[in-house]
């Protein structure tokens, strides 16, 4: 069992730590060049989903009050979409700032208190969510962005994703 000031956490704290190695796992042996490509569609590349993915966790550290942002911040901030015609970061790039995020993050997450869970957050006209709506969603949203890098790696050709 995870240490954690709030027992809401413990699953949460325990999906995070599952899910911290598949970042190194689904990118690993990815060349740069195909990190950029769209096979012919509008779908978002390895490039950019994989700085989206650390982005999100540079963002919850945010909201638990960490000052910290990724290298590449300029193209993610404010959850910009995919650019055309922008050279994105490597993979290796993103790796670091994943490694460095990580521990904070989770140190945050394991020391958050019940009463701050509730904190509602705007997140548009009309739209707010719980810091542990919030923290719930991001973390289902890491799953998916694996998935979809894994996906992308069949369809360039790669192994699936190893999982240890």
């Amino acid at each position: 069992m995870e240490n954690v000031k709030s027992t809401r956490m413990q699953g949460i704290v325990s999906l995070y730590n599952l899910q911290t190695p598949f970042f190194a796992f689904v990118t690993e042996n990815i060349s740069h060049e195909d990190t950029k490509k769209r096979l012919d569609t509008k779908a978002n590349h390895i490039g950019w989903l994989a700085g989206a993915l650390v982005e999100q966790r540079f963002d919850l550290a945010r909201h638990l009050g960490y000052e910290g942002h990724q290298q590449a911040d300029e193209l993610f901030k404010e959850f910009k979409g995919i650019q055309d015609g922008v050279e994105y970061p490597t993979i290796a790039s993103y790796q670091a700032d994943w490694d460095k995020i990580t521990p904070i993050l989770k140190e945050l997450l394991s020391n958050v208190s019940d009463e701050q869970l509730e904190r509602r957050i705007d997140m548009g006209p009309e739209f707010s969510l719980s810091l542990y709506e919030l923290i719930t969603f991001s973390i289902y949203r890491e799953a998916n962005i694996v998935g979809q890098i894994a996906l992308w790696r069949r369809l360039l050709g790669y192994p699936g994703m190893r999982y240890m």
